[in-house]
């Protein structure tokens, strides 16, 4: 991947476009239609066969099932290739929406545990943006040593990692696309449960409770997922 922000036909920056457009697109509508059926208004009901539920990851599975599939056979190029990564954008969005069921094997859509489908979509969302513009963070330049060279990519992957472990996987995963995006996730506070705030915050050290206490407020990000999410609020 180079550094030219080529969004012609059939590039793979315009494919992830299409992919990107497609999922955003049809998780707002499926929250839509879910809301809308919720509350009894609208023309849309259940999808039932044989008296169970059809969950919509279902047909999501089955779209990606379909996509992928026929980008590794068929190899299209330009916009059929642009089609099939809307297609499989859209079994992506269907599928994750309802990710706190795949977690929980139960279905709490509509309680506080249906709130990690959404951050699951928008952490996503968000790779897939940065995917859109990000250059190769592992190019290497003209005149670089190799000493230099191993050692920076290998800070990058360490920052990354660190930041996963903290629970800070947009910003870990990002890091591989956007340099040093990672490194604001290893300087923040361990998430709560985040195998480094197990490893590291013991229950009564003052890190352990300033992370558990920021966990507990809601901000600006928190309460527009809940608007999203539709759940009780806490």
């Amino acid at each position: 991947m180079n550094g030219s922000f080529d969004f012609h036909a059939g590039t793979g920056r315009s494919a992830l476009l299409f992919m990107l457009v497609a999922f955003v697109a049809t998780f707002a509508v499926t929250r839509t239609v879910v809301r809308l059926i919720r509350s009894g208004r609208g023309p849309f009901g259940n999808l039932e066969a044989n008296g169970v539920h059809i969950h919509h990851l279902v047909p999501g599975i089955f779209l990606m099932l379909l996509a992928a599939p026929l980008e590794f056979v068929l190899e299209p190029h330009g916009t059929p290739r642009d089609l099939l990564a809307g297609l499989f954008g859209v079994g992506a969005a269907l599928t994750l929406d309802e990710f706190a069921l795949w977690l929980h094997l139960t279905d709490v859509y509509w309680e506080q545990e249906g709130r990690k489908s959404v951050d699951a979509v928008v952490g996503v969302a968000c790779l897939g943006v940065l995917g859109l513009f990000a250059t190769n963070s592992f190019s290497r330049h003209q005149g670089e040593s190799d000493a230099f060279f191993v050692g920076l990519a290998l800070l990058q992957i360490g920052l990354a990692l660190a930041a996963v472990l903290k629970g800070r996987v947009v910003l870990g995963v990002g890091g591989l696309l956007v340099p040093f995006l990672s490194l604001f996730g290893a300087l923040r506070l361990a998430r709560p449960g985040s195998p480094w705030f197990r490893w590291f915050y013991p229950p009564d050290s003052p890190k352990a409770a300033r992370a558990t206490r920021r966990a507990a407020r809601r901000g600006v990000s928190g309460r527009v997922k809940g608007l999203i999410s539709g759940v009780p609020k806490e």
